[in-house]
């Protein structure tokens, strides 16, 4: 049964609309004037208003902007006793849906509710239907065939709709934004805003600011306000990437943001947020936090539901599908074939990439092709040389030799590349300091 609200300071009008609308079904609260009405507004939150143009004090006009700044889905009718176009029309165009003029009829009062109600239901049902079409539609970016994929989509659906924290983890390269985005183009947030932070790309002196914010003056060099990205993800979701490397003395004041969805940006006061969280990460958190590095309570504040994303090589019946999806998305407009044997070497080799390694090697074929289609020779050396060190994480030398320092320099590069162009955690993955890689990389020329 719809709540409507019915203001008028005219007693006698007021009385007859509540009876009419009682006696057909409605719920029906009344206010005597617009200061009155709007808090009754506020605290039933009704379907419907029914409010009389010229009132003392917040008049109708005033109190129809109100209603639309607080809450644009309720519907509103002006009534109005002079009966002129021209006011009708102001109406329309401060957002009323429809408008009465003095005096009516019990079946033209009845009439305009019941089409106000009607247009309601219609829009409520078009913005299910549009929220679920951007929902498939973000789940079909997502290309796979393979079972471990196909469970991913169903997770996907499963969780989009709750507002639980949700972990993402899997290897660099995977997808793990895609799927963050395709969780909340399913939610009740996807019309507000999605904002991504890489806290790994992030100095970790600059991090607290980006995240929640700062006021000019905090710090040498705030020489304004800043708004952080929790507060522009206000009403929406924030994606935490690589959650991971967040540094150890910011990890207790995301928590507290995470309990007490509260923001205190530096040097201002704390406020209240909405965010939904997804982080991710392709570090495994359980060894970080056993070694200190990361805080349990953060984690399990993260991981309320974790999805595991698989790696490349784990669905090479997926990897036809992708390659042929990169072509159209890079090719031009133009009709690309790709040689068969090319699909073969692609499902041999172990991708330690994943798909945004795909994805770069395609480009790259496409660019530097030497004939109408992707054959063989347009193969990175990576893919071409199926017993390179590049090919996976398994040493296999090549029976003329291969030169120690390119090995060097390939391990390097592969580290890099694994760990998303993290020093920090290609250091650790290669379990030499710091200072060995940047040396390293210098020494090599890598950027």
């Amino acid at each position: 049964m719809s709540q409507i609200l019915v203001v008028d300071d005219d007693d006698s009008l007021r009385r007859v609309i509540e009876f009419q609308l009682s006696q057909a079904g409605y719920r029906v609260a009344t206010a005597e004037d617009g200061h009155r009405g709007l808090e009754l507004f506020r605290k039933l939150q009704p379907t419907l208003v029914i409010s009389d143009v010229q009132m003392p004090g917040i008049s109708g006009d005033d109190l129809l902007a109100a209603i639309r700044a607080e809450a644009p889905e309720t519907m509103v009718i002006m009534v109005t006793a002079f009966g002129t176009v021209e006011k009708a029309v102001e109406a329309m165009r401060a957002g009323a849906h429809d408008y009465l003029t003095k005096p009516f009829s019990r079946d033209a009062l009845l009439l305009c509710v019941e089409r106000a109600l009607t247009f309601r239901g219609l829009e409520k049902d078009n913005r299910r239907l549009r929220e679920e079409l951007r929902g498939q539609h973000a789940l079909d970016s997502l290309i796979g065939v393979s079972e471990s994929m196909q469970e991913v989509k169903r997770m996907i659906s499963r969780v989009a709709a709750s507002e639980a924290s949700v972990l993402l983890l899997g290897e660099s390269g995977t997808g793990k934004e895609l799927v963050a985005r395709a969780i909340h183009q399913g939610s009740g947030r996807a019309h507000e805003p999605f904002i991504p932070v890489n806290c790994a790309a992030i100095p970790s002196e600059l991090l607290e600011s980006e995240l929640f914010g700062h006021l000019k003056g905090a710090f040498t060099g705030a020489v304004k306000d800043r708004q952080g990205k929790f507060i522009q993800a206000d009403g929406g979701t924030i994606f935490l990437d690589e959650v991971g490397d967040l540094p150890l003395d910011l990890q207790p004041k995301l928590l507290r943001v995470l309990q007490e969805m509260e923001v205190e940006p530096v040097g201002g006061v704390a406020r209240k947020i909405d965010v939904r969280v997804i982080a991710a990460t392709n570090l495994d958190l359980q060894t970080a936090i056993a070694e200190g590095r990361f805080r349990e309570d953060l984690y399990y504040r993260l991981a309320v539901i974790p999805i595991q994303l698989p790696a490349l090589r784990r669905r090479p019946e997926d990897i036809a599908l992708l390659a042929r999806h990169f072509v159209a998305r890079y090719a031009g407009g133009q009709e690309v074939d790709i040689d068969p044997e090319v699909l073969d070497r692609f499902r041999a080799y172990r991708w330690p990439g994943n798909v945004r390694e795909l994805e770069n090697s395609i480009e790259r074929m496409l660019v530097l092709r030497r004939g109408e289609s992707l054959g063989v020779d347009d193969l990175p050396p990576a893919i071409l040389r199926p017993d390179s060190p590049v090919s996976g994480n398994v040493l296999q030398l090549p029976e003329e030799g291969y030169p120690l320092e390119q090995l060097e320099k390939e391990a390097v590069m592969l580290a890099l590349e694994r760990c998303g162009g993290n020093q920090s955690r290609a250091a650790r993955f290669l379990s030499i300091p710091r200072h060995v890689l940047l040396y390293r990389m210098e020494k090599f020329g890598i950027k």
